[in-house]
């Protein structure tokens, strides 16, 4: 079959302009409606102003060169990869229980990934440079040349996959599946890599990253699981609907407790022995507002509702999951701001008249446009997505 007549034989809805633009015209459909239109709009504003003034639109700096745009990046693609493991559960791994959510989960991670080099696209400054170099000197010793390779290459089985899924062509979609699914863990643990091997930052050095970034990743799966199933039954779910999300909420409680095991070991080993430039920000994360954000939102309060109903409060494991994203996104950006906190030593030297404790970083009002308009862009393929295709079971 050649590759015009496989795409002319995707099965998508015949639909027309009225039927993309009705919806439900419920208090919260309007609010999420307008929400995306708006975010949408601050992202073309984004774009105009990065086009007009360059990086200088943003508010890194050489001390502080990965901003809100990275941690943005890493949050899409984090999303992406877990519910790709999710969406896994059924087509690949064959439990029968979760195919229900195969086709929405990996719908999913296509329009999570491609948000996430969205917003990324206008962080590298020339990204089609970027990708010609890419291809033609490859950097085989670079963890972020790996990463971007790994990632266009599980884009691509995930659209593959996502296809024959379409097609109910279920060996090919496994295969593809499959394939994707390890390419997908290889690009997040090597993401996770790009910090690991920062020996300069001692606070990211090791290899407690490239595992965590996969723990994280299923957790975050999990949580746009029970949100996107939350909106499509309007927490009014049927029988399958919840035995799926009711054995989901158990696997999430044991994985959030795996993540504040290993979370608790590396800020104590962090602290242990006051090791220079380790120590001291490890304790100044301690006093962070954002950290404790992350604990409480990602953490805690979605175990409490886990264990307080032995994980049957599918309503409340909704909210709970959408108070989880917003931990998530204080979990990026921790990352990516934690790490660049404490100055490095030739900079104290050579860039500063009066040596600074910490760098401190706020974003600027064009990167915190183009990181909403990365979510708007999220929010409406996937809208679009519900329009042209099936995506249940």
């Amino acid at each position: 079959m050649h590759i015009k007549e496989f795409i002319t034989t995707i099965p998508v809805k015949k639909v027309t302009l009225r039927d993309i633009v009705s919806f439900e015209k419920t208090p919260i459909n309007l609010l999420i409606a307008v929400m995306t239109l708006l975010f949408l709009v601050l992202f073309a504003v984004g774009i105009t102003t990065y086009i007009l003034h360059g990086h200088h639109a943003y508010n890194v700096t050489k001390e502080h060169p990965w901003g809100l745009l990275i941690a943005v990046y890493i949050f899409f693609v984090v999303s992406s990869t877990g519910l790709c493991i999710v969406g896994s559960l059924g087509d690949v791994f064959g439990f029968k229980d979760y195919m229900m959510i195969s086709k929405r989960a990996i719908f999913g991670s296509i329009i999570t990934i491609v948000s996430g080099f969205a917003v990324i696209a206008f962080e590298i400054g020339h990204p089609i440079t970027m990708v010609i170099y890419n291809i033609l000197t490859p950097g085989f010793t670079s963890a972020i040349w790996w990463m971007g390779t790994l990632y266009g290459l599980y884009m691509t089985f995930m659209i593959i996959e996502f296809v024959f899924l379409l097609k109910h062509n279920m060996k090919m979609a496994k295969i593809f599946g499959l394939t994707g699914l390890l390419v997908g863990l290889a690009a997040h643990s090597n993401l996770g890599g790009v910090f690991g091997f920062l020996n300069a930052r001692t606070i990211s050095n090791g290899v407690f990253y490239p595992m965590y970034f996969i723990l994280t990743a299923f957790i975050t799966g999990i949580f746009l699981s029970f949100i996107m199933y939350g909106f499509k039954y309007r927490l009014k779910f049927d029988e399958k609907a919840t035995l799926l999300l009711t054995n989901l909420a158990k696997i999430q409680g044991l994985l959030i407790a795996i993540l504040m095991f290993f979370v608790t070991w590396k800020m104590l080993s962090d602290v242990y022995g006051g090791m220079p430039n380790r120590a001291e920000v490890a304790r100044h994360i301690f006093s962070s507002a954002t950290f404790w954000a992350e604990v409480f939102f990602a953490m805690v309060i979605p175990l409490f509702i886990i264990l307080k109903s032995a994980g049957k409060n599918i309503v409340g494991m909704f909210w709970g999951s959408l108070i989880g994203m917003v931990g998530i996104f204080f979990m990026r950006y921790n990352l990516v701001h934690d790490t660049q906190l404490k100055p490095l030593q030739m900079l104290k030297t050579s860039e500063y008249q009066l040596v600074p404790t910490w760098i401190e970083y706020f974003p600027s009002v064009t990167e915190v446009m183009i990181s909403l308009g990365g979510l708007g862009l999220c929010l409406f393929l996937y809208y679009m997505g519900t329009k042209l295709f099936n995506l249940d079971e």
